[in-house]
């Protein structure tokens, strides 16, 4: 159960990541379709979505089962 990271592959596209893998899963033209692919995953997983910009910082993280940090109440 690893985290999807979805990442800019220095060549104009993206790619989704498991945490710690070294190769991509997947590779794509567009970050919409990574996106939608990473989400998929980490829903069947049970785990974090989290989506970065060009520049590599982290946009936002979306939580599919496994929240370290769940909301109160």
């Amino acid at each position: 159960m690893a985290d999807q990271h979805v990442v800019p592959d220095g060549k104009g596209g993206w790619n989704v990541k498991g945490a710690g893998n070294s190769r991509a899963t997947a590779n794509f033209d567009n970050k919409k379709e990574a996106e939608k692919v990473a989400r998929k995953i980490a829903d069947n997983q049970h785990s974090e979505l989290v989506v970065h910009n060009r520049d590599g910082k982290i946009s936002r993280k979306d939580s599919h089962g496994h929240d370290p940090h769940p909301p109160e109440g």
